[in-house]
């Protein structure tokens, strides 16, 4: 089993750089950064792990500008969004900023995908939130083109280009992987049509993983596909979790970092590189 971290980079967070580096000594694998774009003050939806919106949301940096940052003091951290909010982006910019990303990193990115839970940060972004899931499709789906495609085209119903050119194209073959995050009622549909692991939220899947993980592969079975990996996303580093995960050949479990400095920063870290050696193998 492979452990990464997730943060939200802010500034007053331990600085991105500094933490790329620290990560590496110590032998994690990857390194996921959250998204918002912003955070309208009318908190029409609700905050999805209960509660008061944590402050971090609205300050957290541009997940795609720090990974980049990273990259140049990197040679092996993995470089991961947890999740990147695609349906907030325009996905032919989406797609030279990944495979940007992906040449300068030497093919290190993980695209971590999902349809987000703000509303009214979707509609600010001319998102109708019950159209979403369609959107994140049709994104991804013209993502890929414009990553496999020397000459890239797609027709659907939102999104819309016709044949054109666009380089770099990512190092990673066929395309970064893309991680579906979620645990919705048509999640793994989602990672099965277009996806190539599946990453929920420990906390919020809770005992039902071993019967989700053996749905995914049924319905990754009757599509043709191989076994598709699974990620745990948020992990606590509680043994009894971690033996769950290793015995349910999860591949990869992120472990969840708070937004603050070195000093709270690196014990957590020392910690958690404790499980490395004990299952990383």
């Amino acid at each position: 089993m492979r452990f990464g971290v997730s943060i939200f980079p802010t500034d007053y967070s331990m600085p991105p750089v500094e933490l790329g580096r620290a990560l590496e000594e110590r032998g994690f694998e990857s390194l996921f950064f959250a998204e918002h774009s912003h955070i309208p003050t009318s908190r029409e939806s609700a905050y999805p792990g209960g509660g008061d919106l944590p402050k971090e949301y609205a300050d957290t940096f541009d997940p795609f500008v720090t990974l980049g940052a990273i990259a140049a003091v990197t040679e092996h951290l993995r470089l991961g969004t947890g999740i990147a909010l695609v349906v907030q982006r325009d996905p032919i910019h989406l797609a030279k900023q990944v495979s940007t990303l992906d040449q300068i990193s030497g093919g290190r990115v993980l695209l971590g995908i999902g349809g987000g839970w703000n509303r009214e940060e979707m509609r600010d972004h001319g998102t109708d939130p019950s159209r979403r899931w369609k959107l994140l499709r049709e994104r991804v789906e013209a993502m890929k083109a414009m990553w496999t495609q020397h000459e890239a085209e797609y027709h659907g119903d939102f999104v819309e280009f016709g044949p054109t050119w666009q380089w770099p194209k990512p190092v990673q073959k066929p395309h970064p992987p893309i991680i579906v995050g979620g645990n919705g009622a048509n999640t793994l549909k989602r990672v099965v049509r277009y996806g190539d692991a599946w990453m929920p939220i420990g906390s919020r899947v809770g005992e039902g993983l071993r019967a989700r993980i053996e749905e995914l592969q049924r319905l990754a079975t009757e599509a043709g596909r191989d076994p598709i990996p699974v990620n745990i996303f948020g992990a606590s580093d509680d043994p009894a979790s971690i033996e769950q995960y290793a015995s349910l050949g999860v591949e990869r479990t992120v472990l969840r970092l708070p937004p603050a400095g070195a000093a709270r920063v690196l014990p957590l870290l020392d910690r958690y590189a404790r499980l490395i050696d004990a299952y990383a193998g």
